[in-house]
């Protein structure tokens, strides 16, 4: 092969690569541990999380459905389905956007989502203590589900479980008079629902089952 010939092909070699990086290489879905959360910890358990996924490839990225893990309570707390996006952050009247939908992320763009995560059946108090949780996603181009994003969700922040509101994702973001105030409800909501298993109803208190039918 002569020289000629030699780098001709490399030129070729070239141009076949970057075309497939610049136009079909198939990344991957990238989120980031978020600031803040939004909640509700006393009837239907319901969680709000701003998310910023970002696609590191050329090819767009179909995700098909999402929901949230709890690490922490393995067999106790059912993973939480995605039950809705909304248009804002902070809880409030008429903010509904979207029912959860099939929905694409374009190569190398983000993509902001705040997504709502609950369970529309049993009810749920967890102690006022970190969680590790996991956002699962549910891919176009793979089979089953496929880990997201796993960090720390800071329920020692909630000072008010019984109402939906947002908090700081922040740790030791509560003064020590407002983390009494929160132990005491979070005590308080679990006394609530021991009367409501004694009916054989099944009840999960700080992600244990206190009463199976």
């Amino acid at each position: 092969m002569t020289s000629a010939a030699f780098i001709s092909l490399l030129a070729l070699a070239f141009t076949i690569g970057s075309f497939w990086w610049l136009h079909a290489r198939q990344g991957r879905l990238q989120a980031f541990e978020p600031h803040t959360f939004a909640g509700s910890f006393k009837k239907n358990l319901a969680i709000r999380i701003p998310l910023i996924l970002f696609n590191t490839g050329a090819k767009p990225i179909v995700v098909q459905d999402l929901r949230m893990r709890f690490l922490d309570e393995p067999g106790t707390v059912l993973p939480l389905p995605w039950r809705n996006t909304r248009s804002r952050f902070d809880p409030g009247k008429g903010d509904y956007k979207d029912l959860p939908a099939v929905f694409a992320v374009e190569g190398r763009k983000a993509l902001e989502l705040i997504a709502d995560f609950g369970t529309p059946f049993g009810e749920f108090a967890f102690e006022p203590k970190e969680q590790r949780v996991e956002i699962e996603a549910k891919l176009g181009h793979h089979d089953g589900w496929m880990p997201l994003l796993t960090f720390t969700l800071h329920l020692e922040n909630v000072t008010d479980p019984g109402i939906y509101l947002a908090y700081s994702n922040d740790p030791g973001q509560l003064a020590p008079s407002d983390q009494e105030r929160a132990d005491r409800l979070f005590r308080s909501l679990a006394e609530e629902l021991k009367p409501e298993a004694a009916s054989g109803e099944q009840v999960e208190l700080d992600g244990r089952p206190d009463s199976v039918m």
